[in-house]
């Protein structure tokens, strides 16, 4: 197993119990090991085994589930 660890800020603080509910079910997706909201609840941790996920099929997941992760942009060189 190769574990990695993501961090994302989300979109909105995750604070309805439907937000938490979705959480825990999240854990149900095969390769995915740990998730966890931060205390202030506007960023979350996941681990998961890279040898059965990519970062992408990780981001499709919480997706899925309802996580609002906060869109990223590309910083721009010039």
């Amino acid at each position: 197993m190769t574990k990695v660890t993501l961090h994302y800020d989300l979109e909105r603080k995750l604070t309805e119990e439907e937000d938490y509910t979705r959480i825990a079910a999240i854990h149900s997706v095969y390769g995915m090991v740990r998730v966890q909201l931060a205390p202030s609840l506007d960023k979350i941790t996941v681990d998961y085994d890279a040898s059965r996920l990519m970062k992408k099929d990780v981001e499709a997941a919480l997706g899925r589930y309802g996580i609002p992760l906060a869109q990223r942009t590309a910083a721009l060189v010039g």
